[in-house]
C-alpha cells in the first residue's frame, strides 16, 4: 500500500469522527472506537478505475430507532437498499477516484455513530515501456539502461528486464520495482555480439511488454564523464573561462556547456575552445550566480543504434555542477550631455545617468573636465544632473564622465561651438490623444542629407521648456532618427520645443515651436478699458492674458455690451480677432454701458473678465455739475444755519446738556453779597472782586418793625411812559400800601444765611456808563454785552436771581451781580431753593413788555431793561424782614428813571 494513501485515509477518518462525536482528536496510532459492525465490497476493495461497486454495511444488532447510512469521501450515498434490519446495500457507480474511503453510520435525529470504515483502491493496468536507451563507458563494468513506463497506473509496478542471445535463449533476468532504470553487468555479454533486451511491466490488473531493443556493447560506449576543475570570470563583456578534465584518452572529444541561474532552467551555451581542456562562455550578466555543467561528445559519432528520435549523439553524461558569481562591470558607453548658455562665459552643462544595463553597482560621482588635457576637473555628487561652469577661453573643451564602483565611463564632450548652419526644419507638433505627449518630427530643408559645411553628423538634441518656466528638459537622439515622442507633459501648459543638429563642426541653430499637449479653456478673462466714449461709439483696449492663464492658443475674444438701464439683458455681443490689434473703435448703444470681455481657445470660451462701466463725456460733465451744485447748496444751508443765533443757542444748550453737571454748575461767590458791598462802601474802599475770602465778617442784623421800614428802605419812584408816547410821566412814589404787598420768601439751604445775590447799585452805574458809549448793537447784542460783562467781572463770577411778579409784568433778573427787568416768571437762585416772590396789586398797569429769559452766561440789553421798567406803572414794595438785595432793585429803577 502506498504510505501517502494510508496517511490520507487516517486523516479523513479522524476528521469525520471528530465532527460527528465532537470529541478531541487523537493521534493516528491512538484512534479508538467501538466497532458496531463491518463492511464488504463487491467485487473487491481493489478495483479497476471506472468500475461499479456494491458496498454492504452489516451491524451486529437491529436498531429500529437508527438509520444505516454510507458516506463516500464525506458525501452520503443516496442509492441504497435495505436487505434486513442489520444489513443495507449501497451502489457506487463508475468510481473514478483512485483512493476513496467509505464509512457506515448509524444515525438518529440526535445522535450519529460510526459502524466501521473501509479503504477503496482503484488502478489501471500498465502500458508497455518505451524509449529504451543503454550506454556504458570504456572503463565501466556495467551497462546502464533506462526507459519510460507510460501513463500513471496509481498502483505499484514491477519491471522484469530480460536479455536474450542470438539464438533466443534468455541469458539474464533482473527485476526492479517502481523504477525506470537498471544496471546490467557488462561481463555477461560479448563486446561484438548483438543481444535483445525486453522489459515487461505488470501490476494487479495486468502486464505489458516492450518492443525488443538491440543491444551491442561496441555501439553503446560513450566518453567518460568530465569534471570542471576551475572557473574564472573576465570583464568587458563578462565571460567565464572553464578548465575541465576527463579520464578518456580520446583526442576527438568536443566539450559542451550548459548553465543556469538559481531557480532557472538549464540553458546550453555556445562555447569557444581556447585550448585543450580550456573553454570560454560569453554574454554573462554581471553580479549573477551561475551553475555550470560540461559533457564531451565524439566528433565522429553518429546516431545511436535503436534511437527512435534520431538526434541522440554519443556524448558523455553531464559533469557535476560547479557554481560561481560573475563580477560587476564598469560603464562602457559615453554619457548623453547637453548645455545651455546662461551668459557669455557661464554654461550650464546637463547629463543623463548611464543606463543600468551598461554598468554594475551605483554611480558614485561625476567628473567635469574643463581643459583638453583633463587636468582641471570639478567633482559633482551623484544626485545631480547639471552644473554651472565658467568657460574662460574661446574654444575650451568641457567633458563629463561618470564614476562607478567598477569603473568610469569614457569622457563625453559637451558641444560648445556653433556650426553656423541653420537647424533642421521642424514639422508639425502633434499632441497625442491622451493629452500628456507630443509627437515631434523634423527634416533638412530640400534634402534629407546633412550639409557638408556643418561637419560630420553626430546626433540630434530635442529640448523643451514650460512657458513660463526655467527648467530645461532634453533628450539626445541618433542621427538616423527624424522624430520622437515627448511624454510626461501637463495639459493646459504651453511648451517651447526646439531641435538642434550636433555635428563635428558644432551645434546648429535651433528650430523652435510652441505647443500644448492638450488645450483647455482660459482660466480668466482679459482686462478691458474704455479710452474714449462718445455718443454712439467708443474706443476700447484690452490686455493680453498671462501665458499661464491662457491654457491654449487664443482663437478669438468676445465682447459683451450691456446698457445700465437694462442691467439683466445683453445689448450686443461682438466677436473680436484673437490675433489682431488689441484696440478698436466700437459702435455701441447710447447712454451708460457695462462691458465684459472673454477669451476663447479651441477647448471653449473662458470666464468673463472684470466688468467696467462707461458713459458718454457729455453725460459725465452734467453729472459733475449736478454734484457740485448739490454740494454748494448743502454748504450754503449749513453756513446760514450757523449764523442764526437760535441755532447757536440750541447747539450750545445741547453741548451743555450732554456734558457733566460739574462743568456748568454756578458756585456761590461771597464777593457778590450786597451785605459785603455795603460794608465796603462804609469803609470807603473799592470792592475786592479778586478777593479769595470765602465770606468776610458781617455786622449784626437788626430786625425792624413794619412801621420803621420806610426809614430804612425809602420809596422808589418810577417814571412810566404811556404806550405810544415817548414822554415819561412824573415820578410817583410807590408805597407798599398802594401798590400791594411784595412778598419776599427767603429759603436758606441748610438753615444758613446765603448772601449770594450781588448788589446792583454799583452795577447800575457801570451799565449806564456802558450805554452812554457810542457803539453799534447788532441784532443779537447779547454777545457783546456778555463778553464785556464777563471781562469786567473776571469772566465767571455769575449769579442767577429770578424775581417773579405774578400780577405785574415787571420781573428782575440778575446775571453776574446785575438785576434786569424780566417778564413774570419764577426766578431760581443757583438752584438752591432760594426764591424771591414779588407780587403787584391787581390794579397795576399791565404793560406789554416782551419776556426775556436769561440763562447762565446771558446778559440782557439796556434797551430791554428800559422798555420793561417804563411800562410798569407802579414799582414793587418789599416786606417781610431783612432783605438788603431789594435796595439794589430800587437803585436800578431810579437809575433807569433818570435815564
Amino acid at each position: 500500500m502506498n504510505p501517502s494513501c494510508s496517511i490520507w485515509r487516517s486523516t479523513i477518518i479522524l476528521l469525520l469522527n471528530f465532527s460527528i462525536q465532537r470529541r478531541p482528536l487523537l493521534p493516528a496510532g491512538c484512534l479508538r472506537f467501538k466497532e458496531l459492525g463491518h463492511l464488504t465490497v463487491e467485487p473487491a476493495p481493489l478495483f479497476l478505475i471506472g468500475s461499479n461497486l456494491t458496498v454492504y454495511c452489516h451491524v451486529k444488532s437491529c436498531h429500529h430507532r437508527f438509520k444505516i447510512s454510507l458516506e463516500l469521501n464525506g458525501e452520503t450515498v443516496k442509492d441504497w437498499k435495505e436487505v434486513n434490519c442489520r444489513t443495507v446495500m449501497f451502489s457506487l457507480t463508475n468510481v473514478r477516484t483512485p483512493q476513496s474511503i467509505v464509512l457506515c453510520k448509524l444515525k438518529s435525529p440526535n445522535l450519529s455513530n460510526i459502524v466501521n470504515g473501509l479503504d477503496l483502491h482503484g488502478g489501471l493496468p500498465p502500458e508497455k515501456p518505451e524509449s529504451i536507451t543503454c550506454e556504458t563507458t570504456r572503463a565501466s563494468g556495467a551497462i546502464d539502461c533506462s526507459w519510460k513506463s507510460g501513463p500513471e497506473t496509481y498502483l505499484s509496478k514491477t519491471y522484469n528486464v530480460s536479455v536474450y542471445g542470438e539464438n533466443g535463449t534468455r541469458i539474464h533476468l533482473d527485476q526492479v520495482q517502481d523504477a525506470e532504470k537498471i544496471a546490467i553487468p557488462r561481463g555477461i555479454v560479448d563486446k561484438n555480439t548483438v543481444y535483445q533486451l525486453v522489459i515487461t511491466a505488470f501490476n494487479h490488473f495486468g502486464a505489458s511488454q516492450s518492443d525488443p531493443f538491440s543491444l551491442c556493447v561496441q555501439d553503446i560506449v560513450i566518453p567518460d564523464t568530465p569534471h570542471i576543475a576551475h572557473i574564472e570570470f573576465v570583464n568587458g563583456p563578462i565571460a567565464a573561462v572553464l578548465q575541465w578534465t576527463t579520464n578518456d584518452s580520446s583526442v576527438n572529444l568536443i566539450p559542451h556547456v550548459r548553465l543556469c541561474t538559481p531557480n532557472g532552467p538549464w540553458e546550453e551555451r555556445e562555447e569557444t575552445e581556447l585550448s585543450k581542456g580550456l573553454i570560454r562562455v560569453d554574454d554573462l550578466r554581471p553580479l549573477t550566480e551561475y551553475e555550470f555543467q560540461i559533457r564531451t561528445c565524439n566528433s565522429s559519432a553518429g546516431l545511436m543504434p535503436g534511437s527512435t528520435s534520431g538526434k541522440t549523439r554519443f556524448c558523455s553524461k553531464w559533469s557535476p555542477s560547479v557554481t560561481g558569481t560573475s563580477p560587476g562591470i564598469g560603464p562602457s558607453q559615453q554619457l548623453h550631455v547637453w548645455r545651455m548658455f546662461s551668459s557669455r562665459r557661464m554654461v550650464i552643462v546637463f547629463w543623463k545617468p548611464p543606463p543600468p544595463e551598461d554598468h554594475s553597482g551605483e554611480v558614485q560621482e561625476y567628473k567635469i573636465f574643463l581643459a583638453n588635457d583633463q587636468k582641471e576637473e570639478v567633482t559633482c555628487p551623484a544626485t545631480l544632473s547639471q552644473w554651472s561652469v565658467h568657460v574662460p577661453a574661446e574654444g575650451q573643451a568641457v567633458s563629463i564622465s561618470a564614476v562607478t564602483s567598477y569603473g568610469s565611463t569614457p569622457p563625453a564632450d559637451v558641444p560648445l561651438r556653433h556650426s553656423g548652419v541653420s537647424g533642421p526644419v521642424l514639422g508639425e507638433l502633434a499632441p497625442a490623444a491622451n493629452g500628456s505627449a507630443v509627437l515631434v518630427s523634423w527634416s533638412w530643408p530640400g534634402t534629407k542629407q546633412w550639409p557638408t559645411s556643418g561637419g560630420e553628423p553626430l546626433h540630434y538634441v530635442v529640448e523643451w521648456m514650460r512657458v513660463p518656466g526655467t527648467e530645461l528638459q532634453w533628450q539626445m537622439l541618433d542621427e538616423k532618427q527624424n522624430s520622437t515622442s515627448i511624454t510626461g507633459l501637463t495639459a493646459g501648459v504651453r511648451y517651447n520645443i526646439s531641435v538642434y543638429a550636433v555635428t563635428t563642426g558644432g551645434v546648429s541653430a535651433p528650430s523652435s515651436g510652441l505647443v500644448y499637449s492638450k488645450e483647455q479653456k482660459p482660466a480668466s478673462g482679459p482686462n478691458l478699458s474704455a479710452l474714449v466714449h462718445e455718443a454712439g461709439r467708443m474706443l476700447i483696449m484690452w490686455d493680453e492674458l498671462p501665458v499661464d492663464q491662457r491654457r491654449g492658443f487664443i482663437t478669438n475674444y468676445t465682447l459683451y455690451v450691456q446698457t445700465l438701464e437694462h442691467s439683466n439683458t445683453v445689448s450686443m455681443r461682438v466677436m473680436l480677432s484673437g490675433s489682431g490689434p488689441r484696440q478698436m473703435w466700437l459702435d455701441c448703444p447710447e447712454g451708460a454701458l457695462a462691458l465684459r470681455l472673454t477669451a476663447s481657445t479651441s477647448a471653449g470660451e473662458g470666464p468673463q473678465g472684470r466688468r467696467i462701466t462707461s458713459q458718454p463725456a457729455a453725460a459725465e460733465a452734467g453729472l459733475v455739475i449736478a454734484v457740485v451744485f448739490i454740494i454748494t447748496l448743502f454748504v450754503s444751508i449749513i453756513a446760514n444755519l450757523m449764523c442764526w443765533s437760535c441755532v447757536r443757542e440750541r447747539m450750545k444748550q445741547m453741548c451743555i446738556s450732554c456734558g457733566p453737571g460739574c462743568l456748568v454748575e454756578n458756585l456761590p461767590k461771597p464777593e457778590n453779597s450786597n451785605a459785603i458791598r455795603l460794608l465796603k462802601q462804609q469803609d470807603r474802599r473799592e470792592p475786592l472782586f479778586l478777593s479769595t475770602d470765602s465770606d468776610p465778617l458781617l455786622s449784626s442784623i437788626t430786625l425792624i418793625s413794619w412801621e420803621e421800614r420806610d426809614d430804612v428802605y425809602p420809596s422808589i419812584h418810577v417814571e412810566v411812559s404811556q404806550p405810544g408816547l415817548g414822554q415819561p410821566t412824573p415820578e410817583t412814589p410807590v408805597q407798599a400800601s398802594d401798590t400791594g404787598t411784595m412778598l419776599v420768601d427767603r429759603q436758606l439751604e441748610h438753615g444758613s444765611y446765603k448772601p449770594q445775590i450781588a448788589m446792583l447799585a454799583s452795577k447800575c452805574e457801570e451799565v449806564k456808563e456802558t450805554e452812554e458809549e457810542p457803539r453799534d448793537i447788532p441784532a443779537n447784542g447779547e454777545e457783546d454785552i456778555f463778553s464785556s460783562v464777563i471781562g469786567g467781572f473776571l469772566g465767571g463770577l455769575q449769579t442767577s436771581v429770578e424775581v417773579d411778579f405774578s400780577d405785574s409784568p415787571l420781573s428782575l433778573s440778575s446775571v453776574g451781580g446785575l438785576l434786569w427787568p424780566k417778564t413774570p416768571e419764577t426766578i431760581d437762585v443757583l438752584s438752591r431753593g432760594f426764591t424771591v416772590g414779588m407780587r403787584a396789586t391787581e390794579s397795576a398797569v399791565q404793560a406789554d413788555c416782551p419776556s426775556l429769559e436769561l440763562h447762565q452766561g446771558d446778559v440782557p440789553t439796556p434797551d430791554m431793561a428800559d422798555r420793561c421798567l417804563s411800562q410798569n406803572a407802579a414799582g414793587p414794595t418789599l416786606a417781610g424782614g431783612y432783605f438788603p438785595q431789594v435796595a439794589a432793585v430800587c437803585s436800578i429803577t431810579l437809575c433807569d428813571a433818570q435815564r
